[in-house]
């Protein structure tokens, strides 16, 4: 191993002894001021990780949520310097915690999560003006397909996501309800919002990002959901500002 393959591996390790060859100005080994600069790290990223994912430590409480940071941290240190990006992996990590069990809603919050900081460093988008859709003539729509914005997520779960983020983070929030969510994200304003699909909404909107027609994306809803609401999708759609072009 390497010096700097060392240092690194003391560093995520509070286990491991410092590496040899730390001196302070007196050319003395230099141990303490090793273990104050290891500490600094593991509370910074454990700090990172809480900024990200605020709804996953209010749901852990707070000594839960540093316990399993630190056991992140020394398992899937930073790959780049861009702090944003850190805990891609996080929410596949919560998901193989067996003594997470019972909480097995937890790496589904931790991707919606993940998915808003997507959301808000995507790229900037100019919105379909919400009367675009109202000039195209009715027999052309079936075959339009829709541009959808860079920052657009989509997230399905078997638990209430929706319900359980915002009642994690906001107050006098109802309880969430017994009943799978899938969630839309988009960024109509500086900040990106989760926003609840309806039923159909789901298969709607991932057959729209794979390019289909409305046509066809409609028709793929209804098969999943018999009394799908297209009119409800699509305002949902305008009013996240969520498409950016039409095509015929």
């Amino acid at each position: 191993m390497t010096r700097q393959t060392d240092f690194r591996a003391a560093i995520l390790d509070a286990e491991l002894a410092a590496p040899p060859g730390l001196l302070d100005g007196l050319g003395r080994p230099s141990p303490r001021r090793f273990n104050v600069y290891r500490n600094n790290v593991a509370v910074s990223l454990s700090e990172a990780l809480e900024t990200a994912f605020p709804a996953v430590a209010r749901l852990l409480g707070e000594d839960n949520f540093r316990a399993i940071a630190g056991r992140f941290l020394r398992l899937s240190p930073p790959d780049s310097p861009l702090m944003m990006q850190y805990g891609a992996a996080f929410p596949d990590f919560l998901a193989g915690i067996e003594a997470l069990a019972s909480m097995g809603y937890l790496p589904d919050i931790a991707r919606v999560e993940q998915a808003l900081r997507l959301s808000y460093h995507a790229a900037d988008h100019t919105p379909l003006p919400p009367d675009a859709l109202a000039e195209v003539a009715p027999e052309a729509l079936p075959n339009l397909r829709f541009t959808l914005a860079p920052c657009v997520q989509l997230l399905t779960s078997n638990w209430p996501i929706h319900d359980i983020y915002r009642y994690a983070l906001t107050p006098d929030a109802p309880k969430p309800r017994a009943t799978p969510q899938d969630i839309l994200i988009s960024r109509a304003g500086f900040d990106p919002a989760p926003q609840l699909l309806p039923a159909g909404g789901a298969p709607f909107l991932h057959a729209l990002m794979d390019g289909e027609t409305l046509g066809n994306a409609a028709a793929s809803a209804s098969e999943h959901t018999p009394d799908f609401d297209l009119s409800t999708c699509l305002s949902l759609l305008l009013s996240a500002q969520a498409i950016t072009s039409l095509k015929t």
